[in-house]
């Protein structure tokens, strides 16, 4: 710059120190987002609970015959040694329709519904039908169906369980797309225990549809997980 001139010399000091602002705006901006998302739950960062949805992944074509297709989460709830009670968790659970409900060795029962098991989960089905039995529309919380729940890991730092759900009637569609939304619902009754998902969420926010927006406006204690995917309607 020594060999410019004086006016030349003034632009490109300008222009550095416009450069310079922009950099540490854009620095204060992005540790204030990153700050703000773990408090309103864009991110995990900061999170005692989170869910993470191992399948389906997106966009899979899953099942036979609208059946045979697995949701299968792990789910993660403070560590230490009261970390099962705050899950809410009861026992393990190894149950299904039928003769397998509510039955030796690890009996649950199976329905939709909050689950007997872990009560504070909430699993919805974008394509579930309010005129099946039992069912009232996208807003139905499955976590009762789940056939499999047990515990993965108990340290300081987390507690983990895995839930694990065969579907095993076309209850929710044939080739059709579908999209499963899970979340931990917050301790709404302030028991410090994630025990409050309901049985039905209902349309939170007047816009005609159930999905991840009306769970957070629920209260959500994890991230609300989302996978769109397709339920496959072909023979095996």
């Amino acid at each position: 710059m020594h060999f410019l001139r004086p006016a030349a010399r003034s632009r490109v000091a300008l222009v550095l120190a416009v450069l310079l602002a922009a950099s540490l705006t854009a620095l204060t901006t992005g540790s204030a987002a990153a700050t703000g998302s773990s408090r309103t739950g864009h991110d995990l960062r900061g999170r005692q609970v989170s869910v993470d949805v191992k399948s389906p992944s997106r966009n899979e074509n899953a099942g036979i015959g609208g059946a045979a297709w697995i949701v299968d989460l792990a789910l993660n709830y403070p560590g230490g040694p009261t970390g099962l009670q705050r899950a809410g968790f009861t026992s393990p659970q190894l149950t299904g329709p039928g003769v397998h409900n509510n039955v030796p060795p690890f009996p649950g029962t199976f329905s939709p519904g909050q689950d007997d098991r872990l009560p504070g989960l909430l699993v919805l089905m974008s394509t579930t039908s309010a005129t099946t039995p039992g069912f009232s529309g996208p807003g139905t919380n499955l976590a009762n169906l789940f056939n499999i729940t047990g515990v993965t890991d108990r340290s300081r730092r987390q507690t983990q369980i895995w839930d694990n759900w065969i579907v095993g009637a076309p209850l929710f569609g044939q080739n059709v797309d579908a999209v499963v939304t899970v979340a931990v619902v917050a301790d709404r009754n302030d028991n410090g225990i994630y025990d409050d998902a309901p049985p039905v969420v209902p349309d939170m926010n007047g816009d005609g549809r159930i999905d991840r927006q009306d769970v957070r406006a629920l209260g959500a204690a994890s991230n609300v997980a989302t996978v769109r995917f397709h339920i496959n309607g072909n023979p095996a």
